[in-house]
């Protein structure tokens, strides 16, 4: 259909800074393409805020809770999307993380939005609750699971991260039909930003992810304190933020962790340096999308050692840039880890290998012309 103004492509997100860290690239790429877009989010930052304005991206806030199910916020949340579509009249919504996926599918078929896409970049807390979870837990896993059967079919396109989170959608019945499914190398990664560097002279590690219980922080730390005994004068590094929700990990977890050998290097906001001061990037979470770390640390040439779980297993062939262990096994970790202490030549060659995986299937290029095509509809 020929239009006598740019397509306009709002992206709903739940939390700001993402917008920039996770979606700049793709956002600098829709501008590109000649579209008009809008960031719509919570608690805007002036950085965030000026670091959009410098892509051509205009900006909305608009409040929602990023965790916890409480009908009456949410139900707001939804008609607050109702009336700014309705004032705002996108072309086409590309929705990402949980609530702005569920509400806002909904919220644009209320309001007429011609194309709604629903990004999956992670199955959140109520794929990835404790294995007995409390009552309350088991409520907000249930609510969630209720509400993307709802609003999932009302799409017109669905992208996962990894194949895993898409059958499982699948087989819970959560999925438009297989056409209008697609699943993308992750949000790929900036293989400008993101160059290879030189290995450190020593051995050593960096876990870098927020800091809750689904992303194996403790296992990090219950296999590093056993490490740092045999091998006193290894790094094992720590950094990321504390984050919300029932999930988190407690101040005083950290503050033992750090007693018994682990580096917390805090909330980076630039992370490159501390990824090319690594030898080896650890990963032990329990389900992701397609984890950004993993691809910075494949991009910068490290070897890696992450879980076999969804999200996680495809950045990683088992022997080649790295190796896969069971996810809560901190023993397991252990022993990955130690492989490299013991044979530290292993560390350039899966370095390398890590690298020519990021240039030939994560270039962020790639996976944005894959995302623009699905936004126009081609």
């Amino acid at each position: 259909m020929i239009q006598d103004r740019p397509q306009h492509v709002l992206v709903l997100s739940s939390h700001a800074p993402s917008l920039i860290n996770f979606r700049g690239p793709l956002l600098s790429a829709i501008v590109a393409a000649g579209m008009r877009v809008t960031a719509v989010a919570p608690d805007f930052d002036g950085g965030t805020r000026s670091a959009l304005a410098a892509l051509g991206v205009d900006v909305v806030e608009i409040a929602t809770a990023r965790t916890g199910m409480n009908p009456i916020s949410d139900l707001a949340y939804r008609q607050a999307l109702i009336e700014l579509f309705r004032r705002l009249k996108p072309d086409v919504l590309l929705a990402y993380t949980v609530k702005p996926v569920i509400w806002g599918i909904l919220a644009a078929r209320t309001a007429g939005v011609p194309r709604v896409v629903a990004m999956i970049t992670g199955l959140g807390y109520a794929f990835t609750a404790p294995l007995r979870p409390s009552l309350k837990q088991f409520a907000v896993s249930l609510a969630a699971r209720m509400l993307y059967r709802l609003a999932l079919p009302r799409a017109d396109h669905v992208l996962f991260q990894n194949p895993d989170d898409r059958d499982l959608f699948r087989s819970l019945g959560f999925t438009p039909r297989p056409e209008r499914v697609s699943v993308t190398a992750g949000s790929g990664i900036d293989l400008v930003r993101f160059a290879p560097s030189p290995q450190p002279d020593r051995p050593s590690f960096l876990m870098l992810a927020r800091l809750l219980k689904a992303k194996g922080v403790a296992e990090y730390a219950a296999a590093a304190k056993r490490l740092k005994v045999r091998y006193p004068d290894v790094e094992f590094r720590l950094a990321g933020p504390f984050d919300h929700g029932p999930d988190v990990i407690a101040a005083s977890d950290l503050k033992r962790w750090v007693a018994d050998g682990v580096s917390y290097l805090g909330a980076l906001t630039e992370v490159r340096a501390a990824i090319a001061d690594a030898a080896v990037f650890v990963l032990p979470s329990y389900r992701e999308g397609t984890p950004r770390s993993v691809l910075e640390a494949l991009a910068t040439g490290r070897a890696v050692v992450t879980t076999d779980t969804p999200g996680c297993r495809e950045t990683v062939t088992e022997g080649l840039n790295g190796f896969l262990v069971p996810p809560r096994d901190a023993v397991a970790l252990e022993a990955a880890m130690e492989r490299f202490l013991l044979d530290p030549s292993l560390i350039p060659v899966m370095g390398r290998a890590s690298l020519a995986l990021a240039r030939s299937k994560y270039d962020v290029n790639q996976v944005n012309a894959e995302i623009l095509a699905v936004l126009r509809g081609d």
